[in-house]
């Protein structure tokens, strides 16, 4: 962040990292139903992986819901206040995070074991984007504030905090 802006930006990268998952779980399906990646599926495991699928998308769906609506973070941006109540106390990035959740839902209803190497590779480049743009930001921002709340809260894995 330049030393003349001191306000984190409304929509960071977050736009081109949903983009880039979306188009890599669209691919996937596609390039899978065309048979360019080869059928690999459990056909036991059909009706469990639909369900899990949707469960899971169910919750990445109820994740950003939250992050959007309940905990207001546009107003935190805008306020340039650190928001780490509500879904946030959960997971730093619930936004994010309800975007990943929504596509590996996606590749799970579907069903083909080859694809389910697409969710590593969209928390690895969510890791990567989110330490070199946001979190560096909010770091330069908030201070220990913000790493005290890193402590507390993780990244990308909704869990209870610690305290």
């Amino acid at each position: 962040m330049s030393e003349g802006n001191r306000h984190l930006p409304l929509y960071g990268p977050g736009p081109a990292y949903v983009a880039s998952i979306v188009a890599l779980t669209a691919a996937g399906i596609v390039l899978a139903r065309l048979g360019v990646i080869p059928d690999a599926r459990i056909t036991a495991a059909a009706w469990p992986l639909r369900l899990a699928g949707a469960l899971l998308a169910a919750g990445g769906i109820a994740l950003w819901a939250a992050a959007n609506f309940d905990a207001r973070i546009d107003d935190g941006i805008i306020s340039n206040t650190l928001v780490t109540s509500g879904v946030y106390a959960w997971v730093r990035n619930p936004i994010y995070t309800g975007f990943t959740f929504v596509c590996t839902g996606a590749l799970l209803a579907f069903g083909n074991l080859w694809l389910l190497v697409l969710p590593f590779v969209f928390w690895a480049l969510l890791t990567v984007v989110l330490k070199h743009t946001e979190e560096r930001w909010l770091r330069d921002l908030y201070g220990s504030q913000y790493d005290n709340y890193c402590r507390r809260v993780n990244r990308c894995i909704p869990w209870p905090p610690r305290r």
